[in-house]
């Protein structure tokens, strides 16, 4: 992963341990107080949320745990591989877009980072600028033009 993608997963733990898990223990005492906990759809909420929460405050302490992080800024070279940012331009239309490649879990596609995982950054990694990548999408196959590659 990289080191923004590394940072997001410390954010989101920070919040869920120092914000949602104390909201969530005043929302369960609060429905506690309403009495009958068997018919208390409050109460049960609550517990649900919790368990939602420690269920990801695990998880995302494991994949920080495991997670190998890798300082793109420190990456140069004229290849697509992972971390780096390339441009595009489709064959057909010359739209052009840029895209990072990164882990699977920091993609984000409104924000032009694609999992190392998806079906482009596959047909890009090992390509230069001037390459030609065909690639298999759910509407059919489409046609690019490396026009440039960056590590930023």
């Amino acid at each position: 992963m990289t080191a923004t993608g590394l940072k997001s997963l410390e954010d989101e733990l920070n919040q869920l341990k120092n914000v949602d898990r104390h909201e969530i223990i005043k929302h369960i005492a609060e429905a506690r107080a309403h009495g009958d906990l068997s018919e208390n759809a409050e109460y049960h909420a609550a517990k649900e949320k919790q368990s939602f929460i420690e269920g990801r405050v695990i998880e995302l302490e494991d994949m920080i745990g495991r997670a190998d992080v890798i300082d793109v800024s420190k990456m140069s070279g004229t290849t697509v591989k992972f971390g780096a940012t390339v441009t595009l331009a489709d064959e057909d239309t010359d739209e052009k877009k840029k895209y990072q490649i990164v882990g699977d879990h920091e993609a984000d596609i409104k924000k032009g980072r694609i999992s190392i995982s998806s079906p482009i950054a596959r047909a890009l990694i090992g390509k230069s600028k001037g390459d030609s990548v065909e690639v298999a999408a759910p509407g059919g196959a489409r046609s690019y033009e490396i026009l440039k590659v960056e590590f930023v």
